[in-house]
C-alpha cells in the first residue's frame, strides 16, 4: 500500500524505494558519517534533485569554501544546474564561519525565507556546536537550543539533512553528544565496511525513520559519474 505521508524524493538511486518514496516532507534528517563515506555528495545530490523538480535549496557549510563544494560537483557535471539555480534565485550555497546555534537559525530561517526553499542541507551540526566544550555544559541547555534549531527548520516548512561527523575512533557514536539522532526524525548513516580482504566498500544503513517502513539491512554503496548511488 502506497504510503499516504507527503515525501520528498533524495535522488539517491536505490534510496527512496526503501523508505517508502523519500523523507518525510518537513522532516529533519540526521546523515552521519566519517570522512570520505559521501555525506557532501549525498547532500548536493539531494538538493539537485529538488531543483531538478522545481524545488529550491539551501546549503550551509561551516568547514568548506564555496569554490570547494562547487569544484566537488562538477566531478558529476552538476556544476552548471547549480550555478544556473543561483542566478534565479532557486539555490543558496553559504559558507561561513562556525557559529553560536542560534546565530545559525536566524541565517537559516533568512535564507529560506528569501528563495522559498524546500530542502535544506547543514554541513555541519558537528562543525555548528565545535564551540561548546562538553567539560563545561549544561546539557540540558545544549539539547533544548538543538531542539529548538530542528524545530524552527520544521516551521518554516523545509526538509531539512543536517550532516553530523563520526569520528574514525568511534564505533557506536553517532553525533557529538549522542542525543541529535533520537531527537532527528530520521538518521541515514554512511560508513566503511572492513573485510579480511582489505576492501573498504562504503555502506549505507538506515538507523531509523519515523512514519516510515524502511529497510534494515546493510546496503552497499557506490560514488560514480553520476554520484551516490545504492549499488543493485
Amino acid at each position: 500500500m502506497a504510503s499516504a505521508v507527503e515525501r520528498l524524493e533524495t535522488g539517491v538511486p536505490g534510496l527512496d524505494k526503501l523508505i517508502e518514496g523519500g523523507l518525510v516532507k518537513n522532516s529533519v534528517n540526521l546523515l552521519a558519517g566519517q570522512t570520505g563515506t559521501g555525506k557532501t555528495v549525498f547532500g548536493m545530490q539531494y538538493l539537485l534533485h529538488g531543483l531538478r523538480k522545481g524545488e529550491s535549496g539551501i546549503y550551509i557549510t561551516l568547514e568548506q569554501s564555496e569554490e570547494d563544494i562547487m569544484t566537488d560537483v562538477a566531478k558529476f557535471g552538476w556544476d552548471v544546474e547549480f550555478k544556473k539555480a543561483k542566478e534565479q534565485g532557486k539555490f543558496v550555497l553559504i559558507a561561513e564561519e562556525p557559529t553560536d546555534i542560534k546565530t545559525l537559525q536566524f541565517s537559516t530561517i533568512n535564507y529560506a525565507k528569501k528563495i522559498n526553499a524546500k530542502r535544506f542541507v547543514l554541513d555541519s551540526l558537528s562543525i555548528a556546536t565545535m564551540g561548546w566544550k562538553v567539560s563545561s555544559l549544561d546539557m540540558g541547555k545544549v539539547r533544548s537550543e538543538v531542539m529548538s534549531y530542528m524545530k524552527a527548520l520544521k516551521n518554516i516548512g523545509i526538509t531539512s539533512l543536517l550532516i553530523t561527523e563520526i569520528p574514525e575512533a568511534e564505533v557506536k557514536a553517532l553525533s557529538r553528544f549522542g542525543f541529535e539522532e533520537f531527537i532527528a526524525d530520521s538518521v541515514i548513516v554512511l560508513h566503511y565496511l572492513e573485510y579480511a580482504a582489505g576492501g573498504t566498500p562504503r555502506s549505507l544503513i538506515i538507523r531509523k525513520m519515523r512514519r516510515t517502513s524502511h529497510g534494515t539491512d546493510i546496503y552497499p554503496i557506490e560514488i560514480g559519474k553520476n554520484g551516490l548511488a545504492i549499488k543493485k
